[in-house]
């Protein structure tokens, strides 16, 4: 399903969108706190762009940006993860993490029923936690040591989620940002 919003859009990720996707990976600033270094090879790319199961190629504007998609999917608890969210960094503090986020969270909630969606990044990510806080999602935590990332690096995680409880509120604030 593509999902659409203002300037924003997802598409379904599928096999054509990897060189596309390579193409913008280069800065390393992309890829310093994710699980894998991306861009230091093709190889990199490709095993991380395999792992992903229910991504997105993210556009703004017309233009691709990066990549989000949604993870950890539990269907009987109706809970569903974002995340492997990248963005080039021009994209950065432009509402297109936002509008992704917002675009995600409406089809999870709205159309799929879930009743939580969880975020999870890096605890010394200081600028996703701040995005996620303007979500506005709740800080629930830090999972200390919680995966093994870049080559054995252990990684403390910090955890935030929506409800559905909380959905009419955030969609609200996100939907008034967006349109500014």
């Amino acid at each position: 399903m593509r999902l659409e919003a203002a300037s924003v859009r997802l598409e379904p990720l599928e096999a054509h969108h990897e060189e596309a996707l390579w193409a913008i990976a280069q800065d390393p600033r992309i890829w310093t706190l994710m699980r894998v270094r991306g861009h230091e090879s093709r190889e990199l790319f490709h095993s991380w762009f395999a792992s992903v199961d229910l991504g997105f190629a993210h556009y703004l504007a017309g233009e691709l940006v990066g990549h989000t998609s949604y993870l950890n999917v539990r269907e009987d608890d109706r809970v569903v993860e974002v995340g492997n969210t990248w963005l080039v960094p021009s994209a950065w503090g432009t509402g297109a993490n936002a509008g992704a986020k917002y675009l995600l969270m409406k089809h999870a909630f709205e159309d799929e029923g879930y009743l939580r969606v969880e975020f999870k990044t890096d605890a010394t990510n200081t600028r996703a936690r701040a995005a996620l806080a303007r979500l506005p999602s709740e800080f629930e935590g830090v999972f200390r040591k919680h995966m093994l990332v870049r080559g054995g690096a252990r990684r403390d995680s910090a955890w935030y989620a929506v409800i559905d409880d909380d959905w009419p509120a955030v969609k609200a604030e996100l939907e008034a940002r967006l349109s500014e």
